[in-house]
């Protein structure tokens, strides 16, 4: 969450053990969601120490 300067992060199941992260940034006007990085299952494991 430091790296991109978030307050909120997500995850998204995908098919095959993958693994998506993304925020929700929102203003009066608009609602914006950003992919942040996307992972196999194994790295999605060793980045969020599973």
């Amino acid at each position: 969450m430091k790296k991109f300067e978030i307050d909120n992060l997500w995850k998204y199941d995908l098919p095959d053990g993958w693994r998506m992260i993304y925020t929700i940034r929102a203003n009066q006007v608009l609602i914006l969601t950003v992919v942040l990085e996307w992972f196999d299952h194994k790295e999605y494991e060793r980045r969020f120490k599973y």
